[in-house]
């Protein structure tokens, strides 16, 4: 069996506070020093450039994958263990979620809001039950947890305390949701 590796979707942007990048870096040490590798999209700045900076100082594997397109326009990390350059968005996604065990939302704008709910509905439709943690810095999920308790509410989606999606307020309580996973 491989070891296990984790998908970490994140902004390409650092946020207004310290906290945000802080907590990437040390997300992405963590998932190495647990023998997890990662996956992302394969960006160097920001949320996504912050755990996977962690995860190499770490000795950790990290695994990027990147459009063509954006490949050319904006440039993938150059230290990657392993970059995969596809033709479009929705292959990457594809190869993403064939590649993970797990689904980490870190804050981010509004590529990372559409990864998690392409992995949230793919569980309401039976495709995957890999688990999906959004680390909820701040508070910074808190608007999203109601809005999911609000659909739920309303009769549109299933209750995210039913095991639909964890939140976590710190890298440790990530770890714990994670403690399933297979490491190296």
């Amino acid at each position: 069996m491989r070891a296990s590796r984790v998908c970490v979707f994140g902004g390409t942007q650092s946020g207004q506070f310290r906290e945000y990048t802080d907590a990437a870096v040390a997300l992405g040490a963590a998932l190495a020093c647990r023998g997890l590798g990662l996956v992302f999209g394969a960006g160097g700045t920001g949320m996504m450039g912050a755990v996977c900076s962690g995860t190499l100082d770490a000795g950790g594997e990290a695994i990027g994958a990147i459009p063509r397109e954006l490949a050319e326009r904006e440039g993938p990390r150059s230290d990657l263990s392993q970059l995969i350059v596809v033709e479009s968005m929705h292959e990457r996604k594809a190869r993403m979620h064939h590649l993970s065990d797990a689904f980490i939302a870190l804050p981010g704008g509004f590529g990372t809001l559409e990864e998690l709910f392409e992995v949230l509905t793919w569980v309401q439709l039976g495709i995957h039950a890999k688990p999906i943690i959004i680390l909820n810095l701040l508070g910074y999920y808190d608007p999203l947890v109601s809005l999911l308790e609000h659909l739920n509410g309303e009769g549109f989606a299933p209750a995210a305390s039913d095991g639909l999606l964890h939140v976590a307020s710190s890298v440790d309580e990530v770890l714990d949701h994670l403690r399933v996973l297979q490491p190296a």
